[in-house]
């Protein structure tokens, strides 16, 4: 054998080592809403494996097609845990001689690793479904995390919102206005498969406080706003679903106390619909009902992803001080 013919063999073998040390130093960048599972076949095509499909790929809420929580792209037990790096979140679950939870930040890489260790099927099952709605929350709050910290490379000029509505929002490069009135601001982004929109209004406080009915009071109020949001057909406008009932919860937000509404909305007299994530924020310091919304319209299937891109952009929200 030549020289030439050894050095073509040992050619593959520095590829592949030079590959993998750079995964390693790599910060991870895997694609939105996916987490790995680390788990034994056994485990994972039986009732551990339907517990965690369950909780982690469940339906999203509030979207026009159903979409999994995340996307889940499971592993064998017998690889290097180190090794799976190609997600931001990592769930190891184990059949051990002692049972454990813990969450293990590494700030380098940067990604967050979950250990479900048990005794038993009926151990690591339980541990499941009493540790996912904190994984969970842990998992969206990193996504959320990621989303501002690549928005923050390049922002929207932020002088017209600041100076209309005294606050900063971290608005990403590629929105336009479309609408700019008084008391309200309606952005948009083209994408390759629909667009995105963002509104911004308020209203006086003392307004919103006469009203018991909260949940209705909101749908009212965005659906007298939707008349500024027009389709291509004469006399449409955009409205809240009547077909599903919007979800309702409290938050807070830049410490203020918010009402937040997931839901679908449909322009009348139209055939597009899409679904929107609403927040109402309490704001006492300028005596208003300050209200970011955002919603998409995509019929191919990327809902899930974009809806967490705007709720980036409104948690990003901070209020001026007086």
């Amino acid at each position: 054998m030549n020289k030439t013919h050894f050095l073509f063999l040992l050619l593959p073998f520095f590829l592949i080592s030079c590959f993998k040390g750079d995964k390693q130093n790599d910060p991870v960048s895997g694609k939105t809403n996916a987490i790995s599972i680390i788990i034994d076949d056994q485990l994972w095509y039986g009732e551990v494996g339907d517990s965690i499909r369950n909780k982690f790929a469940s339906p999203v809420l509030g979207l026009t097609q159903e979409e999994p929580l995340f996307t889940i792209n499971q592993y064998p037990a017998r690889l290097l845990e180190g090794f799976v790096t190609d997600s931001r979140s990592i769930i190891v679950v184990k059949k051990t001689a002692t049972e454990k939870f813990e969450i293990i930040r590494n700030k380098d890489l940067p990604h967050n690793t979950f250990r479900i260790y048990g005794k038993s099927v009926d151990d690591i099952i339980c541990s499941i479904e009493l540790n996912s709605p904190h994984i969970i929350k842990q998992i969206r709050d990193a996504e959320i995390k990621k989303v501002q910290e690549d928005n923050s490379k390049s922002l929207l000029n932020p002088a017209i919102i600041k100076n209309k509505f005294h606050i900063d929002l971290q608005i990403p490069t590629g929105y336009e206005y479309m609408l700019h009135k008084k008391k309200f601001i309606w952005l948009k982004k083209e994408i390759i498969s629909g667009n995105t929109s963002l509104l911004i209004y308020q209203i006086p406080l003392r307004n919103f406080q006469k009203k018991k009915d909260i949940v209705n009071s909101i749908v009212s109020m965005r659906d007298s706003v939707g008349s500024y949001i027009k389709g291509r057909e004469p006399n449409t406008k955009m409205i809240t679903s009547e077909a599903y009932a919007p979800y309702f919860s409290k938050a807070i937000l830049n410490n203020k106390d918010a009402f937040e509404t997931k839901g679908t909305w449909e322009l009348k007299n139209d055939f597009m619909a899409g679904p929107f994530i609403n927040y109402a924020i309490v704001d006492k310091t300028y005596n208003r009902l300050l209200v970011i919304e955002g919603f998409c319209y995509s019929p191919s299937n990327q809902e899930r992803d974009l809806m967490l891109e705007l709720e980036a952009i409104i948690k990003s929200v901070k209020i001026d001080k007086r």
